[in-house]
Formats: structure tokens, C-alpha cells, sequence
């Protein structure tokens, strides 16, 4: 029992840890995406990672068709995100790829999943959280439209994930699905045919190596240990992130509003994990 809780604890530090390195990707692919093709980033920060996993790859029953499925949710998550964020602004594509949060458990209930009271109160908060931190005020454009696919191709995967990561080994798994990345991603470049143009090789460095091989990692190993349901809610902290890198970079204020949905947000985590007793 306690190394089980061990093993949970270090999930849970894992997928927090990972919802830092998302939370810096916002400014990132918005600044990336203001002059270079979406489809050309999410294939080359693929490309790149999908190197570093090169040592793990192996045959195994399942692992690829694994990977095609697990990369198709991928690339419509990042695809999707990369392309609203030409539209809408780093707080509301946060926010809307937050929904998630409650659309994990939703969807796991409607396929006959128990879902504990204490994961609808924690997703609830930290839904709330997320709207007070990142609300502008501003009506809703295009931007929002794609943003939304980004929540629902990210639910999906995060349940699919947690189907996977719990019967296949994390190393394998990982750079299967970067390869299924890639391969869905390519098939984009070509669809989308860009031209030319000059890569931002420090953007695209970074999302490769950090956002999307160190990432991978940490959610493939983190959701191997916590329940999906349980992961959204901690993914959850990925806006509060965000909102700290817009400061950092772009100059971005939270005010009073701002901060109280961060500090919601931080409390619903806490309360998910903490609570788990309680049915």
C-alpha cells in the first residue's frame, strides 16, 4: 500500500512538472505561428523529438496501431492549438483547452466509469479557476472554434493514454506515439503544402526537446500511475503556468481576478489529490 501511494505521489509530481513545461509553450507557438506555417512547427518539434526516443523503439503487439492512435489525437491537439492561437489570445486557448478538465470525467462516466465526487468538485474548481484567471472580456472569434478541438481531441487522448500507459512499457509507448505524430503531422505538411520560409530554430528547439520529448515522457510515465480523471484536473494547472510565462514575457497582467482563479486552481488540485479518501 505505501509504495502504491509512492508511486501515485511521483505520478502526480510528474504530470505537475509537465504542466510547467506546457504552460511556456503558449508564448512560444504564438510568437512561432506569427510567421511560420502551424503545420511545418508541430512537424518539425516531432521530427526533432521523435529522436531522442529512437533507442526505444521496438516491435511489440499493438504498439504501433498504439502509437497511430495515440499520435492522430496528438497532432489535432497541437494542430489545433497552433492554429487558434493566430486567432485568439494566450488566456482564452488556455482556458478553452482547460474544458478537459470536465470533459474527461464526463466522457469517462458515459462509458460506465464510476467518477468520485471529489474528482466533479476538483474539476468543477478548478474549471472555475481557469475562467476567473483567464477571462479578457473579448467576444468570441475563430480562434475559440479550433481552441475547442484542442480540448476535445486532448480529452480523448488522455483517456486513451491512460488505456495504454497502464499495459505497455513508458520508453516503447512514448516514442511510438511521437512517431505517429510525426507520420499524421507529415501528412498534414503535405495537405497544407507551405511555402518556403525562414525556421525559428530557437522555437522550434525548445517545443522538440523540452515541450514535446521531456513532455511526452512525463506524461506517459505520470499517467501510468494517476487515473485519467485525476490527470486532467492536474493538467488543469497548465493555465496558471501559462498566465506566469505571458507575465514573464509579454507583460501581461492577472489582477485580482486573475489571481484568485489561480489560487482556485492550485486549491482544486490539492483538494483532488488530498481528498481521495472521501470518496
Amino acid at each position: 500500500m505505501k509504495r502504491r501511494v509512492q508511486s501515485r505521489t511521483f505520478g502526480v509530481f510528474l504530470l505537475s512538472l509537465l504542466t510547467l513545461v506546457w504552460g511556456t509553450t503558449f508564448v512560444v507557438i504564438r510568437d512561432a505561428v506569427a510567421s511560420f506555417p502551424p503545420s511545418l512547427l508541430v512537424f518539425l518539434r516531432f521530427l526533432i523529438a521523435t529522436v531522442f526516443f529512437l533507442p526505444w523503439f521496438r516491435r511489440e503487439r499493438g504498439l504501433a496501431l498504439a502509437g497511430l492512435e495515440l499520435g492522430f489525437w496528438l497532432v489535432v491537439g497541437y494542430g489545433t492549438q497552433a492554429v487558434g492561437l493566430v486567432y485568439t489570445t494566450v488566456g482564452r486557448s488556455a482556458f478553452i483547452t482547460a474544458l478537459s478538465v470536465v470533459m474527461v470525467p464526463l466522457v469517462a462516466g458515459a462509458l460506465g466509469r464510476k467518477v468520485a465526487r471529489r474528482v466533479w468538485i476538483g474539476a468543477g474548481m478548478a474549471l472555475v479557476g481557469v475562467g476567473l484567471l483567464t477571462y479578457d472580456g473579448a467576444p468570441p472569434n475563430v480562434g475559440d472554434l479550433w481552441t475547442l478541438m484542442t480540448a476535445l481531441a486532448y480529452t480523448a487522448f488522455i483517456l486513451r493514454l491512460e488505456y495504454y500507459a497502464r499495459r505497455m512499457p513508458s520508453g516503447a509507448l512514448a516514442g511510438a506515439q511521437l512517431l505517429g505524430v510525426l507520420l499524421w503531422s507529415g501528412l498534414w505538411v503535405g495537405l497544407d503544402r507551405p511555402p518556403p520560409v525562414a525556421v525559428p530554430w530557437a522555437a522550434v528547439l525548445y517545443l522538440g526537446v523540452v515541450a514535446t520529448a521531456l513532455a511526452t515522457w512525463l506524461m506517459t510515465v505520470g499517467q501510468a500511475k494517476v487515473s485519467a480523471e485525476d490527470a486532467a484536473i492536474i493538467y488543469a494547472l497548465e493555465p496558471v503556468w501559462a498566465a506566469l510565462a505571458a507575465y514573464l514575457a509579454l507583460g501581461e497582467t492577472l489582477g485580482v481576478m486573475g489571481l484568485s482563479g489561480a489560487a482556485l486552481v492550485l486549491a482544486a488540485t490539492v483538494y483532488s489529490q488530498l481528498g481521495r479518501g472521501s470518496g
